[in-house]
């Protein structure tokens, strides 16, 4: 294998070490810990973009770089978020269930359960090059990822919006509804730029310039409303025809 081939496997493994730690965080469980849990979920598709990129500029693509991707994938926005979304779950209220045992919080496997799917599904399907037939992985873990970070900045208010995000029937939508999006085949735009001109890029200007919008104004509480409008504007790119 040549050189240059090493470093965008490096930087997926750095992708699969932010998982890991994640996990780590997720397992103690505790607010603060839950917090550093999303931030190295975060921090894992920091890396998972840049591996993608470098082995794009290097022109270094590799079949073991695209399994130990997939891999590193399901660690960092699989397993990791399953973790949060558990430990979340017994943090919410308003829960439904009235039992000495619940096993509510065990819905939270669904999400490695379909992100494990999404990701087979992923590596045989040679129609994903540009864009994406269901939610990709990594879209759902950074919004399940933003909720212990979010429920952190709302914590001293205690407001409509933290109710909200700290709602066992929230916690269940997310659950539910992501981990379905997950596997349906939906088409959704890629964040990948082959070229940078505005007609073949047009929708992903729109989206990252209207996220930098809402990040400056919402904080991290503009995680949920930037995934609802990466789901809109695919909507409106499958029902339009509108190019990337």
């Amino acid at each position: 294998m040549a050189l240059k081939n090493h470093i965008p496997n490096s930087i997926t493994l750095l992708n699969l070490t932010s998982g890991i730690v994640s996990v780590y965080f997720g397992v103690k469980g505790t607010p603060a810990d839950l917090v550093l849990a999303g931030i190295f979920v975060f921090v894992g598709a920091g890396f998972d973009f840049f591996d993608g990129f470098s082995a794009r500029l290097l022109h270094a693509k590799s079949e073991i770089g695209l399994q130990l991707d997939s891999l590193s994938d399901m660690v960092t926005f699989g397993v990791a978020p399953g973790f949060i979304l558990y430990q979340m779950f017994l943090l919410s209220h308003g829960n439904p269930v009235a039992s000495s045992i619940d096993f509510l919080p065990f819905l939270a496997i669904m999400v490695p359960w379909m992100s494990a799917l999404r990701l087979a599904k992923f590596n045989i399907d040679e129609t994903q090059a540009t864009s994406f037939n269901g939610l990709p992985t990594p879209a759902l873990a950074i919004l399940i990822a933003s909720l212990p970070v979010i429920r952190q900045q709302l914590y001293p208010l205690q407001d409509f919006s933290y109710m909200i995000v700290t709602n066992t029937y929230f916690l269940l939508t997310v659950t539910i509804f992501g981990s379905l999006l997950l596997i349906t085949t939906f088409p959704m735009f890629s964040l990948k730029f082959k070229s940078f001109g505005w007609n073949d890029n047009m929708m992903k200007y729109v989206f990252l310039a209207i996220s930098l919008v809402l990040v400056i104004w919402l904080q991290m509480l503009a995680v949920p409303f930037i995934f609802l409008l990466y789901l809109f504007l695919s909507l409106i790119m499958y029902l339009t025809d509108i190019q990337g």
